[in-house]
């Protein structure tokens, strides 16, 4: 009798499974199967050979690859560490939760950046509320650049009389603010600087703005930094039920609801869908990506969804 991952005896070249063996009262075995050499038999170098490339550098472990791992007779291995991404909101008007004073507004920003960090595998750094005030906004960017690996800041990045984060990006260091405005919408106002060898992001107020420049910028900043490759989020082709339109110049999110219906895979826009309406990123199950070289899609024309939720099935699908 051999156990299911035990070794074979010696002399032996075949398994017969028991539901196929059966014992006579002498004491032999009457099997009813068809038995070949090395059938139910594991043999040497099945799963891997001798310089077989198990796992790259970089490479993201999954679950797999741990089990894989353990197969191999390692319990521990060298990992890259986890980057600290911290995040600060600007903005005198911006309040911690509730509740509210009159004329302020919730945090927004702060605790869906936070969880997007987590969710691409960093480590947050959270470095509170900036009013609007250089010294402060320049206070806590120092603090970040300390603690951190990359800095995130939100607000005070377009052109307005009180938008004072790129001078005070620029007053911290060489090489100082790199790139302010990036070919998005919406995103438009985002920036780059480098202080101490620091990335230095400046995402719009926005929240949707906010969040589709991280969706945008970081993870491949992160897989840059790090020499990884995050994984992507997946990709389905889907029927526009309307037309969407583009901005020539200027790369185009459009958010819109995926359903699969009658046999066809639909994505319909979402109708309130400016850069401060937050509900249309949780109404909404995916993204069409418009190039900066094209006016936008008719309908009925087939493209590319980057999905963030599951696809809504009607119940006759279901």
């Amino acid at each position: 009798m051999v156990v299911t991952g035990g070794q074979m005896p010696q002399g032996a070249d075949a398994v017969v499974m028991s539901e196929y063996a059966k014992r006579s009262a002498d004491g032999t075995v009457e099997v009813s199967a068809e038995v070949h050499p090395a059938e139910n038999v594991s043999l040497i170098g099945e799963d891997l050979r001798k310089g077989t490339l198990v796992l790259k550098r970089g490479q993201q472990l999954l679950p797999q690859d741990i089990g894989m791992l353990a197969s191999l007779g390692y319990s521990r291995v060298k990992v890259k560490r986890r980057l600290k991404i911290a995040v600060l909101s600007t903005g005198n008007e911006i309040q911690d939760g509730p509740p509210l004073t009159p004329g302020k507004v919730p945090d927004v920003n702060r605790p869906t950046l936070l969880n997007a960090i987590r969710e691409i595998g960093c480590e947050p750094v959270d470095l509170g509320i900036a009013g609007d005030e250089s010294e402060v906004i320049a206070s806590n960017l120092k603090q970040g650049i300390a603690n951190a690996d990359i800095i995130l800041i939100t607000a005070g990045t377009s052109v307005g009389p009180r938008d004072f984060v790129p001078q005070v990006i620029d007053g911290l260091g060489r090489p100082g603010l790199l790139v302010h405005g990036v070919a998005m919408r919406p995103s438009m106002p985002t920036g780059l600087g480098i202080i101490d060898g620091k990335p230095i992001i400046s995402l719009p107020g926005y929240p949707v703005s906010a969040y589709l420049a991280f969706l945008e910028f970081i993870p491949p900043l992160v897989d840059r930094m790090l020499g990884t490759s995050h994984l992507p989020r997946p990709i389905i082709k889907a029927e526009t039920v309307r037309r969407v339109a583009g901005v020539l110049g200027s790369r185009t999110y459009v958010r819109v609801r995926v359903r699969e219906e009658g046999g066809g895979t639909y994505a319909e826009p979402v109708s309130v869908s400016g850069a401060g309406i937050l509900s249309s990123l949780v109404r909404a199950n995916g993204f069409i990506i418009i190039p900066e070289n094209v006016e936008g899609y008719e309908e009925g024309d087939l493209v590319d969804v980057e999905l963030f939720r599951p696809v809504e099935r009607s119940n006759a699908n279901a």
